[in-house]
């Protein structure tokens, strides 16, 4: 994996980025097909059509499959909680190459890990979609099971989309679970290692951060993770995916407007955050939900130290420092300007 890291106390400057006049036609659109379905904008009709598919069946003469579907609903209730259920032909489905090559992404191995370990990996940025955590980490298209032999990633997500029936299968069966303490904590204290729990820690709130050229990382009082590694001695792995906030074009909501209050406010509310993006369409490059066709680089290296040997904020320093590190090892191979660096909220 390839890690960023940044230096602390620089003030934040969002570059401006040139909008493409006119409609540009897409020579390769066919490609838009494969982009990745993990937004809250995408997976909350998706969980919504899975309620109304359980609820409609029971009134159709298909009634049973809702009825059985319940039952095993109750006698499968904790499966997500206690590692999931990872299928591994859904993770090897084509489609999950052609959503890698259309931006394209790529997992890059720049530290060895040992897989009789366990592993919290600090995933940077959340970004709109988390494309690069999702197709390294729940699927085998980027190659994560070859670079790191003996290693079973599991993706953090909100408990919330759990909840809807059919939805949570289709949810499990690419190795995510819910984002609890008793989730992460099931695979961790699991003897042997190879485990590795990855946690976008920026949760939904970065993902108002989002925008291209901004490296703002909520991180500064995000401290859970890091105690969660201590309390069962996994090692903390900073992750960092070069061009995550590259792949759709924000509203502007500086902190302080009215329209991230609202958005705050809400995110507070229903627990998901919803920034208004956009980006091109299937087979233009004008205005649409796609998003748009940026390389992405995701890179990761372990601290290195037994979590258990440290204070709580002393680690959480150390992690992020390793982090900016990182990204100003790397930052000039994707073009990122030598004065550019991490901010932390």
């Amino acid at each position: 994996m390839q890690i960023a890291t940044a230096k602390l106390g620089k003030k934040y400057e969002n570059y401006g980025r040139i909008k493409q006049k006119g409609s540009r036609m897409c020579p390769r659109g066919s490609l838009a097909l494969g982009a990745p379905p993990r937004c809250n904008a995408v997976l909350f009709p998706s969980a919504q059509c899975c309620i109304v598919l359980f609820f409609g069946l029971l009134f159709t003469r298909f009634w049973l499959l809702s009825v059985l579907y319940a039952a095993w609903w109750f006698i499968d209730w904790d499966t997500p909680s206690q590692g999931g259920r990872r299928i591994h032909f859904m993770c090897k489905l084509p489609l999950w190459r052609y959503m890698r090559d259309y931006f394209p992404i790529q997992l890059l191995k720049t530290a060895e890990l040992d897989p009789r370990q366990n592993y919290v990996l600090g995933f940077h940025p959340h970004g709109i979609l988390v494309a690069g955590a999702f197709a390294n980490f729940c699927t085998y298209a980027t190659g994560f099971c070859n670079l790191y032999p003996g290693l079973t990633p599991y993706l953090l997500m909100l408990p919330l989309w759990f909840r809807a029936p059919f939805f949570r299968d289709y949810l499990m069966s690419g190795g995510l679970i819910p984002s609890d303490k008793e989730s992460a904590s099931y695979l961790l204290r699991r003897p042997g290692g190879g485990n590795a729990v990855v946690i976008a820690v920026g949760g939904a709130p970065e993902a108002l951060d989002a925008h291209p050229g901004a490296y703002t990382l909520q991180l500064a009082n995000k401290k859970g993770f890091v105690k969660l590694a201590m309390e069962h001695g996994a090692h903390l792995v900073p992750v960092f995916s070069f061009g995550e906030n590259e792949l759709f074009d924000q509203v502007e909501n500086p902190r302080g407007t009215w329209l991230r209050w609202i958005q705050e406010r809400l995110q507070r509310v229903m627990g998901i955050s919803l920034p208004l993006f956009h980006a091109r369409g299937v087979f233009q490059y004008s205005f649409g939900l796609m998003p748009y066709r940026k390389p992405i680089h995701t890179v990761g290296e372990s601290l290195n130290k037994n979590p258990s040997d440290d204070e709580l904020d002393d680690l959480h320093e150390l992690y992020i420092d390793q982090l900016c590190k990182l990204f100003e090892e790397h930052k000039g191979h994707y073009g990122i300007p030598e004065d550019r660096h991490l901010t932390f909220v």
